[in-house]
């Protein structure tokens, strides 16, 4: 049986991650792999192709990383002011959403944020300062100030 190399397109269970250069039968290569486009066979062009385009991808991850780095710096010096209702007493109703301070961000500093992306520690149910963690990226994660004041 003669073995021949693919390159994965996509992430396949058994095969491998997408990217990556098997050697597989050439009879599952011809009936299954690039029929149904999991791979294509790994000629010298499209080896060139798959080593321009990894180049590429690690070019815009190193920008987005550098991208969240000044973020994270950025936001490390800035205070976000959220306004909750208050009862009798100066008790809060309810809490801060990361919704709330997400919207709260965009408005006072012009900076969007996902809402999925900050964390909080705790629930915001008091008035006072807290840090909140937004992850801007796997591998950076900044501090960010929130004050929580009645409205």
């Amino acid at each position: 049986m003669t073995e021949v190399k693919i390159i994965l397109l996509q992430d396949e269970k058994k095969l491998g991650k997408k990217g990556d250069i098997i050697e597989a039968s050439e009879g599952y290569a011809r009936n299954y792999i690039l029929p149904k486009k999991i791979g294509i066979e790994a000629t010298a062009k499209n080896l060139n192709d798959l080593k321009l385009h990894k180049a590429n991808e690690e070019k815009k991850a190193k920008e987005l990383l550098e991208q969240a780095q000044a973020l994270s710096k950025d936001l490390e010096q800035k205070q976000v002011i959220v306004k909750i209702k208050a009862g009798e007493g100066g008790k809060t109703f309810g809490s801060v959403s990361t919704k709330e301070i997400a919207a709260a961000m965009k408005e006072q500093h012009g900076i969007e944020v996902d809402k999925k992306k900050i964390q909080l520690a705790e629930n915001l149910k008091n008035f006072g300062t807290y840090e909140v963690v937004l992850k801007l990226h796997p591998q950076v994660a900044a501090k960010l100030s929130v004050k929580v004041v009645e409205e």
